[in-house]
Formats: C-alpha cells, structure tokens, sequence
C-alpha cells in the first residue's frame, strides 16, 4: 500500500482508493478503517461506482469513473479488517496495444 490520507471535510471523509487494472479487469481497494461492513454501501455502474459508509458519526463518501466501462453483474466484492477489495470485469475485454519505440 502506498501512503495515503483520507481527504476530509467537515461533514464528508473522502476514504483512501487504490485501483489497477489488467486486459480483463479493474482491481481496486479501499481503505475503511473503522468502518462495519453493514455500514458500507457499494454501488457499481457500467462506467464507475460509488460507496457510503459510516464510521461513528462521520459519514465516509466517494465516487469514482472509470476509462473502461465494466459488467455489473459479475463484480465481486470483499471486505476484510477495514479494507473493502473489489473486482470488476471489463465489459469487453481489452487487446493489447502497439508498442511506441521512444526514442
């Protein structure tokens, strides 16, 4: 994990997000510390997610896009000791690219 500070308002705590992808999916992990898992709400749409939680009386928020739109049904996602991990499946997987000599 990199160093990363939850970006925080006065109401609204913006929570830590990690995210990569491959040809085939996005893999992406959130850091909720504090945070149970009956508390979080996920929301994935083809072409980014949104999630809330709460931890205490702080509300955690935050929302995201993605380059490559992704199949709702079939994401998946975990949430252990504070950190909720997500995979979401490309839509159509990606081909690779050409390679750019660079001089």
């Amino acid at each position: 994990m990199n160093d990363c500070t939850d970006y925080e308002t006065a109401d609204v705590t913006m929570p830590c997000l990690y995210i990569n992808h491959d040809l085939e999916k996005y893999n992406a992990q959130i850091e909720l510390p504090g945070v149970k898992k009956e508390d979080i709400d996920l929301e994935v749409m083809e072409n980014g997610f949104c999630l809330k939680g709460k931890r205490g009386e702080k509300e955690i928020s935050g929302c995201w896009m993605l380059g490559h739109p992704v199949n709702t049904t079939q994401v998946k996602a975990k949430y252990d000791t504070g950190l909720l991990d997500i995979i979401m499946p490309l839509k159509k997987p990606l081909t690779g690219g050409k390679k750019i000599k660079i001089d």
